[in-house]
């Protein structure tokens, strides 16, 4: 307390920190990108263990064992399948020849697109909730709010006709061929939620016991960490986690059950590694077994961890150890924060006749400040109602100039506040989705940080175009595809640029997806704040 109550002190303390803010910026910068990097490595992750004493204490003993009747109505469904989609009649039927009770619901749902209105069906019993659904997220999601009493994305559909209590888990099972050599546990739901971590653990607890070949992110597990083919691995997997995160888009059925306070996963069957290959007993085994570990459950999930990033399925990286690596970039722009604070603050020096003097400072005028302001965010509000509005309107990422002039201090005062605004939304962003806050901030903070009115023009707005929120979305486009091993040429990413907005507008429109409206409202009009800055006169 006493250097900061201290005048001279802090005077002496705020010098330092001006004369060296741009090296203590660049050490930052560095030390944030490896710190994260750094992640996948042993040290910084934590084996998983199960925090549920309902689930962890025992395994149970699986009593599946299908029959010759039950694995011909398995060869039976499939011929079914394959011509029509799922076989709706003998679904019904089938199912009710087992006793359990069946309903169906259909409902409709147009999309911001024209020409799309489809009706789809789900079953469902008690208890334990079979649900067959068609269409993907979009029948998931009318079951949801059907079950729910809830109508939050303006579909249309028919009242449920039974229903279960409160709903404490659920398991997403995609199987798209009848030969299944191992299984993907995902992860990542709407808005970049995750499920409780026991969840997962539960999952490759059972896999473990019964021999089933598990993967996460589609990469196989390596147990030389102290590797450089094993980090290689785990980084990898890390940062496949993190641009599905970031995406905000549910990568599975289960993604839109969290947002209901269900902890939900996706496991998808893979027909890959065929020295591996699991039988239908296995399996049944596998879903038996984690059906009744969950339900010896008296509560909801919430002894283990909820914020996490997972580079195997064997260890995880808690909030405590990933959030610094944020912190880090924020605190470059509070740095600039500071030192433009100071400069606007302290007069200049003007030498006359070899005597230096204090030039008064003019303050600018709230309208050379606030004008840009009002205009970058009606830009915003242009970027996010056109696609909508203009159905038929490709959108796409466009610079806008805004010119004006004012005084010198009037661009630090609008850098200030581009500084303070960024900051404050990418900390929010960083508390919902770590993964969207930090790419947004490995891009940002560097434009933010450097952009001047008195720096190059065509240099200053070829950097601000390739570090753009639109050019961050390319750079996670051709990585997440270099990562997936499927890498895709300029041309082939351009295309799958616009299909991924297109996505985002749709996850937005049909299950409330929050990345679309953040970056087109928030995120875009703080870096035309920015580039309004750059073309200062």
């Amino acid at each position: 307390m006493g250097l900061l109550s201290d005048p001279n002190r802090r005077k002496a303390l705020t010098s330092l920190l001006t004369r060296l803010n741009t090296p203590i910026c660049v050490i930052c910068y560095l030390a944030a990108i490896a710190w994260f990097m750094g992640l996948a490595f042993e040290p910084f992750t934590l084996r998983t263990y199960m925090s549920e004493n309902a689930m962890g204490s025992t395994m149970v003993e699986e009593r599946f064992f299908p029959r010759e009747r039950e694995l011909c109505l398995l060869r039976e469904s499939l011929p079914l399948i394959r011509k029509r989609g799922i076989p709706v009649d003998w679904l019904v039927k089938t199912m009710q020849d087992r006793g359990l009770e069946v309903f169906t619901q259909s409902f409709s749902r147009t999309l911001p697109f024209p020409d799309e209105n489809k009706e789809r069906f789900i079953y469902w019993a008690k208890d334990i909730i079979f649900l067959v659904n068609e269409h993907d997220l979009i029948g998931m999601q009318a079951w949801l709010e059907g079950y729910h009493h809830t109508n939050i994305t303006g579909m249309s559909f028919t009242p449920l006709q039974g229903r279960a209590g409160s709903i404490q888990a659920a398991l997403s099972l995609e199987l798209s061929s009848d030969v299944i050599t191992s299984l993907d546990l995902v992860l990542e739901g709407l808005n970049g939620q995750l499920p409780n971590l026991d969840l997962a653990n539960l999952f490759h607890a059972f896999c473990q016991k019964l021999g089933v070949l598990c993967t996460i992110q589609g990469k196989l597990q390596r147990h030389d960490w102290g590797s450089t083919e094993g980090y290689t691995v785990a980084a990898q997997t890390m940062t496949l986690m993190v641009l599905k995160q970031a995406s905000g888009r549910p990568w599975g059925d289960h993604g839109l059950f969290l947002r209901y306070h269900i902890e939900a996963a996706t496991i998808r069957g893979i027909n890959s590694f065929r020295h591996y290959k699991t039988d239908a007993t296995t399996l049944g085994r596998l879903f038996e077994g984690m059906f009744r570990k969950l339900n010896n459950l008296l509560e909801r999930l919430h002894q283990s961890y909820f914020f996490y990033l997972m580079p195997s399925l064997s260890h995880f990286v808690s909030i405590g150890y990933y959030m610094p690596a944020f912190g880090l970039l924020a605190a470059i722009l509070l740095l600039r924060a500071l030192d433009l604070w100071v400069q606007i603050g302290s007069p200049a020096l003007v030498t006359q006749d070899g005597v230096s003097e204090e030039e008064p400072s003019l303050s600018p005028g709230i309208l050379s400040v606030l004008t840009p302001i009002v205009i970058s965010h009606l830009t915003g509000v242009a970027l996010y109602t056109l696609p909508i509005l203009s159905q038929e309107t490709a959108v796409e990422h466009f610079p806008v100039f805004i010119l004006d002039k004012g005084t010198e201090q009037g661009w630090r005062v609008l850098k200030l506040a581009a500084l303070l605004y960024l900051a404050v939304l990418l900390g929010c962003t960083a508390l919902i989705n770590f993964s969207l806050g930090f790419i947004l901030a490995v891009t940002l903070v560097p434009a933010a940080a450097c952009v001047t009115p008195h720096m190059p023009k065509s240099l200053g707005a070829l950097a601000m175009i390739l570090l753009s929120p639109g050019c961050t979305i390319l750079y996670c486009i051709f990585l997440f595809q270099d990562l997936q091993e499927a890498p895709v040429t300029l041309p082939e990413c351009c295309l799958l640029y616009l299909s991924v907005i297109s996505q985002g507008i749709l996850d937005h429109a049909l299950y409330g997806s929050l990345v679309y409206p953040l970056l087109a409202l928030f995120v875009y009009p703080c870096w035309l704040l920015l580039w309004n800055v750059l073309f200062w006169k």
